[in-house]
């Protein structure tokens, strides 16, 4: 099975919880927000409204008793209208008294502000006006209407001093309880989201259990809603997941128990061929001419038939994971020159680079670069060399041709057991041996990736770890 490093951890980033918990406080906090400021404004509103219709009303009601009280000869000296409106100033409010040809007297010198010309065409117009106003910084409700009987201005100034105190009061304390309202939503909030979100967390987790190979993990069903429901189908999802692997696993291991008997059985009588095909290879040049080339095929597929069983048992050792590593230090690039130098390629590979050593196993270093370059060789047989080079984190040995290369569609495959690229690329061997060379490099915790052009050629790249110093147990 392909390794995947990081896989899990990508898993559990995917899984990691808190976004949607997140998403749920923030708009459960914005519903109850808009609620409550709606609320608390509405209410300040209201108040608002109905403090000021009252302030009005009493301050209606005392306006035109005012208005009565000075039907009497209006004064029109300064003296006498001064103390006219000082009358008013003793009652608790200020008065500013406007004769027609513009004159006017005010009871409090600090409350006698320009009258707006609005209210003054209203009053003129021998009706009861009002209007509220700031004052020296002060609010005031002006009344103001035309004195019976004559055509003097009355204009009576209303402190509304508490009723803004009030409001202002009501405004921060409806402020403060809008916060309060915010901090008590995002409490509920987080602890309803998390209750909410509890059955989801535990899928999350029993998921990853799964990912991680724990296929007996379940929900717990006791829930009779939604979520119970859920859990009931993911416990049937996870059921089925179990029977299907442990019935594929089981096939695997048939698969390789096959494979490896059948390779086993195959030794008996394959070393007895062997044998017999060594002897007749003694012989081959005493045989007439008609009987030579048929005992020539039979001893190169003996030959081939050997080469076949002992592939076989590798590559079932490595399925079943029995293969012992043995890392020492060793130089790659010396491993390639002994290689070469022993399957009489000399002529036909360039092996270039500098030494590069690293903490590995040299016995199947040797396996994997003896059947890329193999592979190479066989389907080029030109300008094949092997190449050594480090980027400081791993060592690369790559291994190029001059061949026909692999076509685009068919370089996904190139790995799989058995598999040729096409009837142009079809040599002796059996299809394993790219397959055990990538089967060895994920043994040493490296790769092997190919990149290929059909005009070319193909490069086989392999990469193994440099951190491995100092780790030269078996493993």
């Amino acid at each position: 099975m392909t390794r995947q490093p990081g896989g899990a951890a990508a898993r559990r980033r995917l899984l990691r919880p808190g976004g949607l918990r997140r998403r749920l406080v923030i708009a459960f906090v914005l519903v109850a927000a808009v609620s409550a400021g709606i609320l608390a404004v509405a209410s300040y509103l209201l108040v608002r409204q109905a403090r000021l219709q009252g302030s009005l009303t009493a301050s209606e009601v005392q306006a035109r008793e005012d208005l009565n009280l000075a039907a009497t000869p209006v004064p029109v000296s300064y003296p006498e209208a001064a103390s006219f409106v000082q009358a008013y100033e003793q009652r608790g409010t200020h008065a500013v008294l406007i004769f027609p040809g513009g004159g006017r007297v005010a009871s409090n010198p600090q409350v006698n502000p320009p009258i707006p010309a609005g209210l003054r065409n209203f009053v003129r117009q021998g009706q009861l006006g009002y209007q509220r106003m700031d004052v020296a910084g002060q609010p005031y409700l002006v009344l103001a209407g035309r004195v019976p009987g004559s055509d003097a201005e009355l204009y009576l100034f209303f402190p509304e001093q508490d009723i803004a105190h009030n409001l202002t009061q009501l405004r921060n304390a409806l402020a403060a309880a809008w916060l309060g309202v915010l901090l008590v939503a995002a409490l509920i909030g987080h602890v309803l989201a998390r209750r909410t979100l509890e059955p989801v967390a535990r899928a999350s987790e029993a998921a990853r259990q799964i990912a991680d190979g724990q296929l007996d993990t379940r929900l717990p069903t006791g829930a009779a809603d939604e979520f119970g429901t859920w859990a009931a189908a993911f416990n049937e999802m996870a059921d089925a997941l179990e029977a299907k692997i442990a019935a594929l696993s089981a096939a695997q291991a048939r698969e390789l128990r096959f494979t490896a008997n059948v390779a086993h059985e195959l030794r008996t009588p394959l070393t007895a061929l062997v044998a017999e095909a060594s002897l007749l290879s003694d012989q081959v040049g005493q045989l007439p001419d008609p009987a030579r080339r048929p005992v020539e095929l039979l001893i190169a597929d003996v030959s081939r038939l050997r080469t076949l069983v002992g592939e076989l048992m590798e590559i079932s050792r490595l399925d079943a994971g029995s293969e012992p590593v043995q890392h020492q230090l060793v130089d790659i690039k010396s491993i390639a020159t002994a290689l070469v130098g022993a399957r009489g390629w000399q002529d036909r590979v360039a092996v270039e680079g500098e030494p590069l050593t690293l903490v590995t196993d040299p016995r199947r270093v040797e396996r994997i670069l003896a059947n890329l370059v193999e592979n190479a060789v066989e389907h080029s047989g030109r300008d094949v060399s092997v190449r050594t080079s480090t980027d400081g984190v791993q060592a690369c040995v790559e291994v190029t041709d001059g061949g026909p290369g692999i076509p685009a569609d068919q370089l996904p495959l190139i790995f799989e057991r058995f598999y040729k690229a096409d009837s142009a690329r079809a040599s002796a061997g059996s299809g394993l041996g790219l397959a055990i060379a990538l089967e060895n490099a994920r043994l040493l915790d490296g790769d092997i990736s190919v990149s290929s052009d059909v005009r070319r050629g193909s490069a086989f790249r392999l990469t193994l770890p440099l951190g491995l110093a100092g780790d030269v147990s078996e493993r």
